[in-house]
């Protein structure tokens, strides 16, 4: 635990003068995208307030902002846990992806969107070269999050933002990291450069197939314990 207070407090610039609870729960939610925080883990109070250097009780705030968002539950008696989103939570997260994705696939990207797209599969494609599949899943959201910014809105991009990582938190349930993720690699280079060529309705069929796919593959892995 004193390693997770050390690695939080390099978050601390991001608080600013005023911290609030908005930007604690900011912060915990990106690194729960990031795969820092896992299913199941037991949140410390005192560690995390101590990294971050703000009160219990704007922690505790910020646990109650994630648990509306379905990323923590709270156990009475027990503390506040990081949650597994269920089979049929991933189902619902996938009929949600492909209205923002399948949207904004078929608008033209601007440069600064592009070059998001572009910097998340190069580091995908760098991780996948270090034989971390962790990195990969972490690029791969950022990739994601960067093609719904195509929508060009700030809601859009905050709904997305939750969604992924209530998503990252499904990820753990694959027992092979590399089988999942590896495929993927290459399915975000084949689906940028359909949309930088310009062909949004050969972008959107793919990207149907494309999460067509991972949603099979996440739920196959459910099944052992349905």
């Amino acid at each position: 635990m004193d390693n997770v207070a050390a690695d939080l407090s390099r978050d601390r610039p991001r608080l600013g003068r005023s911290s609030t609870a908005e930007r604690v729960a900011d912060i915990l939610r990106d690194r729960i995208s990031a795969g820092f925080f896992q299913p199941g883990q037991r949140l410390s109070e005192e560690t995390i307030s101590e990294g971050l250097g703000v009160s219990r009780n704007t922690l505790r705030e910020a646990f109650r902002l994630l648990g509306h968002e379905r990323l923590l539950d709270h156990k009475l008696n027990r503390g506040v846990f990081v949650r597994l989103p269920s089979a049929e939570d991933v189902s619902d997260l996938y009929r949600v992806r492909r209205v923002l994705e399948g949207a904004a696939v078929r608008r033209k990207p601007d440069e600064r969107a592009l070059e998001g797209l572009k910097e998340a599969v190069l580091d995908a494609e760098r991780a996948a070269g270090r034989d971390d599949w962790q990195g990969v899943g972490t690029a791969n959201i950022r990739f994601h999050q960067a093609l719904v910014s195509l929508n060009d809105s700030p809601r859009i991009d905050e709904a997305m933002r939750q969604l992924l990582a209530e998503l990252r938190l499904v990820f753990h349930v694959m027992e092979n990291p590399r089988a999942f993720h590896e495929p993927f690699v290459d399915r975000n280079r084949t689906l940028l450069g359909l949309i930088e060529a310009g062909e949004p309705e050969r972008a959107a069929a793919y990207l149907d197939d494309y999460l067509d796919h991972a949603e099979r593959l996440l739920i196959h892995a459910y099944e052992p314990n349905r």
